[in-house]
């Protein structure tokens, strides 16, 4: 072998020993983040706020608890709600406090001497004229839908979010919608879990949010991005101080329903049979 070639090949051997050097990522090293989920409505009067911190990737969990920090939400008539810590990372207010639609509310919460803050307005809620249940084929399976109809109100941007409870079990985030493309019209939201064999007799609880651009913006992400994930990743937050999660105050209602069997309610129905 000459000497050009052996250098020739032991430039080949160096190439490939530093290529696998620089593939070799330690997924341990980043930094533990903050995680709040911060989601209050006028359904209830007593709220919970959830905080946490990231772990290393092989960590056999998903997350650790915060359980010194302070946090306080505050409106814009100046009135501050504390919030006490319970467990598993969960502070709770039990001041009555109701949030009232067409208001501002901010979130404060400090974390080893680190400001965590966020803002979000509260729409009014959108009422609905009707509900109801419709069964759909989706390439030869069947599916249920809860159906909720009602005139948008025109010349507003408007945002939803709806959550579903299958058979009272604990309840899941669904899907958002916004009127972009059909401000002003009698508009029909179709929510439901693909996921789910639901059969006649099953019950679908749906709360209904409006909720606002931001809170928007966070759940669409989710929803385009990690469709049926398991392991999801981190929409962009609204929350500072490179937190992860989200702050929302929404106007709300929730809706019970039953799948009734269609097909043996009409031979029921008709007098000929």
């Amino acid at each position: 072998m000459n000497v050009k070639s052996y250098i020739y090949l032991l430039c080949t051997l160096l190439f490939f020993s530093g290529c696998e050097e620089i593939i070799d990522v330690d997924l341990n090293q980043a930094n533990p983040r903050i995680v709040i989920e911060a989601q209050l409505s006028d359904l209830n009067t007593t709220h919970q706020i959830r905080i946490s911190k990231t772990v290393a990737f092989d960590e056999p969990i998903s997350s650790t608890e915060v359980s010194d920090a302070v946090v306080l939400i505050r409106d814009d008539q100046g009135r501050t709600y504390s919030f006490q810590y319970v467990s598993n990372g969960t502070y709770v207010n039990n001041t009555n406090f109701t949030p009232t639609p067409g208001h501002t509310y901010s979130l404060h919460v400090l974390v080893d001497g680190e400001l965590f803050e966020s803002s979000c307005y509260m729409p009014p809620y959108v009422d609905v004229d009707s509900t109801g249940i419709v069964r759909e084929n989706i390439l030869g399976e069947r599916y249920y839908f809860a159906t909720f109809k009602f005139n948008d109100p025109p010349n507003v941007s408007n945002y939803y979010r709806y959550d579903l409870s299958l058979n009272d079990n604990e309840f899941r985030f669904s899907s958002v919608f916004q009127d972009k493309f059909n401000d002003g019209l009698y508009v029909t939201h179709q929510v439901s879990d693909l996921d789910a064999d639901l059969q006649p007799g099953d019950f679908m609880t749906v709360r209904r949010y409006c909720i606002d651009e931001k809170v928007f913006d966070y759940w669409n992400e989710y929803q385009s991005t990690n469709p049926g994930s398991a392991a999801p990743g981190n929409p962009t937050s609204n929350i500072s101080n490179n937190a992860l999660g989200y702050f929302s105050v929404a106007s709300a209602q929730e809706f019970r329903m039953q799948i009734i069997d269609m097909e043996l309610d009409r031979l029921v129905d008709d007098p000929e049979l």
